[in-house]
């Protein structure tokens, strides 16, 4: 096929599909006029019923906290699978050598994007943990907070700090982490089986709606979701960074 030919059928799918967008969007509802029940009552459930004020944390980890542990196991199995398809390409001395590599690109970073990515690895670290914590009551929760978590490792990454992001994350520690939280979110699960009347059910004190301490489960489930991401999401990147590295010294 000729590439005008690719190119007009390209252009005809991308008209195609950006007039099924725009139709989309114009059959949305107006802001604050929900088509059905859902929405309203969802809202009144998270604030009377769990004592949260962010109504997707309530959907997420509690009326829809099943659908939510199978999301959470397809990203630990993608790490998993991305680490195991990565790792059984290359020796292990050749994580050493990588290392070594690692250190000599630091050192042919430019000094301008050394000072910026050292500059917001730090900030972007405390804005995760925040998102994290408040993801029951503001926006965010654990799958953001988490992103936003293994983004500071990534912009040490860019900062040629090699050194410091092999230290402040060993594989080792990664790996238990990641597993920690996908564990910790089984466990409370199957506690609303042992401990109330069902599975996903919030078998702890719910607390003052609008404090840090409040909506039973919720933020706990919040907070390990937040850690299996950042861990996952953290190896994931770790596992390409060394693969490249070692491909880069091969040619």
């Amino acid at each position: 096929m000729s590439w005008a030919a690719r190119r007009t059928i390209a252009l005809a799918g991308l008209a195609l599909l950006g007039a099924w967008v725009v139709a989309a969007v114009a059959g949305l509802p107006d802001f604050g006029h929900p088509r059905g029940p859902y929405a309203t009552a969802a809202v009144e459930a998270a604030v009377r019923q769990r004592h949260v004020t962010s109504a997707v944390a309530a959907v997420t980890f509690d009326i829809r906290g099943i659908d939510t542990l199978g999301e959470e196991l397809i990203l630990f199995c993608a790490a998993i699978g991305a680490t195991l398809l990565l790792r059984v390409q290359r020796a292990s001395g050749e994580v050493g050598r990588a290392i070594e590599r690692r250190e000599s690109a630091a050192e042919r970073t430019p000094d301008s994007m050394r000072v910026v990515g050292a500059a917001l690895a730090g900030p972007l670290l405390v804005v995760g943990v925040y998102v994290l914590a408040h993801g029951h009551l503001t926006p965010g929760g654990g799958f953001q907070g988490g992103i936003v978590l293994a983004s500071a490792l990534l912009l040490a990454y860019v900062a040629g700090r090699m050194v410091t992001l092999e230290r402040a994350q060993p594989v080792d520690v990664v790996e238990a982490a990641e597993a920690a939280g996908a564990g910790a979110y089984v466990l409370i699960a199957a506690g609303g089986l042992v401990f109330a009347t069902a599975a996903m059910a919030n078998f702890l004190p719910l607390g003052t709606t609008g404090d840090l301490l409040s909506g039973g489960t919720i933020p706990v489930l919040n907070v390990a979701v937040g850690v299996e991401v950042a861990a996952a999401i953290t190896l994931i990147l770790t596992e390409f960074l060394d693969q490249a590295l070692l491909r880069h010294r091969d040619e």
